[in-house]
């Protein structure tokens, strides 16, 4: 069968990453591979093409198209549905991806035939067999296939399908930059933690030496784990560089990481950066030690401050995520500032507090959103969905904005930041202004 593999676009509403970064599809691309050899696929990713998905679907003509997403891509999803099923009633579409695993009855609608609820590679290769046997159920309602997996997937993605867009894949200053997925779910319990769900509490971890063959085959300098911990196992870590050393590979690896796990282990983070590390994401949440503890963090603000010290060490870059209280205040706002102008983080992400559904907050706020849950498109983690409770919406915003402009425009950040070049900086403020002047409007329509 002919089957068509889409990455939709985000929504012109949604204040995204996308405007620096643009990372491959690798859920897709491991589908590619679960079905391959078996039937004809093409992928087609919105974010990077100008021409339109109707063009796609007349010119590829397929039988079944395949759609990934997360929560603020709800309504583009069904948008393409309802286009797909313009041009051909009988294309059979398929949506997965984790919010489809979590929330699936957020994409129940007359023209998604299936929805894949877990375990998405291994289901999608017998999803689509059944498909072309016709072995399915017809009926008026979209059918649900899989439950949670217990296992991790033995196959590799298939990057080829990606070949013609993959030049145009980068994160921030990785560039360009390929990703490796090497565990599934985490074993901590952080409150806010939507992963959590995806895999029902459950962690399972890839063969290292299986993870080194992948890595051998990629031809990109930088590789993004895009594990939700990669900092778990020391053992794990030291084996992982011990295996990168014998096979001589020379990698510049960017990594999701707990503070804890970088403060209590300095020997393993400075062979790891030996062996490449640049870079480590690093949930740092707040420089309040009553929120670390509201968020079952189970770290605290002195041990965040040793692991920056320990990555400033060993020059490796830390790259702190903040959740930004709905109780603050002004005064919140400015003693964050002080602490992230103390520490100097080389990249900072700001979240207004957002209790995604399917996680036991949902319930707790759902009364006190400013966001409608079917706006799918503005639950991004940047958007202010719950009112917040000591400021107006607006000044809320703009102290969002006043911390990132006076952090990046400090001459000491600007200084910082020319290490990777002219070029990735130039193409970071783009992205950067892009994204402060959805703020902006956001500001200005309130």
């Amino acid at each position: 069968m002919r089957i068509l593999l889409v990455r939709p676009k985000p929504h012109k509403d949604t204040i995204g990453l996308q405007s620096i970064m643009i990372c491959e599809p690798l859920e897709l691309e491991y589908l590619a591979a679960a079905v391959k050899g078996k039937h004809q696929v093409v992928l087609v990713d919105m974010i990077l093409e100008k021409r339109s998905l109707a063009y796609f679907i007349k010119d590829y003509q397929p039988e079944v198209v395949a759609l990934t997403a997360y929560i603020s891509h709800v309504n583009i999803i069904k948008e393409y549905a309802g286009v797909i099923k313009k041009i051909n009633p009988g294309i059979k579409i398929i949506v997965g991806g984790v919010h489809a695993e979590v929330v699936a009855e957020d994409f129940f609608g007359k023209n998604i035939d299936f929805i894949v609820t877990g375990n998405g590679i291994e289901v999608f290769s017998e999803l689509v067999d059944d498909i072309e046997q016709g072995v399915y159920k017809e009926q008026q309602d979209t059918l649900f296939y899989g439950e949670k997996a217990e296992n991790v997937p033995n196959i590799h993605p298939n990057r080829k399908i990606t070949q013609r867009y993959r030049a145009s894949y980068y994160y921030v200053f990785h560039n360009p930059c390929a990703l490796v997925k090497t565990s599934y779910g985490c074993p901590y319990t952080c409150s806010f933690c939507f992963c959590r769900q995806v895999t029902g509490d459950k962690y399972y971890e890839r063969d290292v030496a299986d993870v080194i063959e992948e890595i051998k085959r990629i031809k990109e300098p930088e590789i993004y784990i895009v594990d939700d911990n990669f900092l778990y196992s020391k053992k794990r870590v030291e084996k992982f560089c011990d295996l990168l050393e014998q096979e001589g590979i020379k990698k510049r690896f960017l990594i999701y990481g707990r503070a804890d796990f970088i403060a209590q282990n300095e020997k393993t983070i400075e062979r790891f950066a030996i062996m490449g590390l640049r870079a480590v994401i690093v949930g740092l949440e707040t420089a309040k030690e009553e929120e670390l503890e509201l968020y079952n963090k189970k770290s605290s603000k002195a041990v965040n401050e040793k692991a920056i010290e320990v990555l400033a060490k060993y020059n490796v870059d830390c790259y702190g995520t903040f959740i930004l209280g709905i109780d603050w205040d002004t005064e919140d706002f400015d003693y964050l500032y002080k602490w992230l102008k103390k520490w100097d983080l080389q990249f900072i992400n700001l979240q207004p507090f957002t209790p995604l559904p399917g996680t036991p907050l949902y319930d707790r706020y759902k009364e006190q959103l400013i966001i409608p849950r079917e706006k799918y498109e503005q639950w991004d983690l940047a958007n202010l969905v719950v009112k917040p409770s000591k400021l107006s919406i607006r000044s809320y915003y703009y102290n969002i904005l006043k911390i990132y402009f006076k952090l990046t425009l400090k001459p000491r950040s600007l200084k910082k930041n020319m290490k990777y070049g002219l070029l990735a900086n130039v193409k970071l403020s783009l992205g950067v202004s892009r994204i402060i002047w959805q703020y902006i409007k956001k500001i200005l329509s309130i």
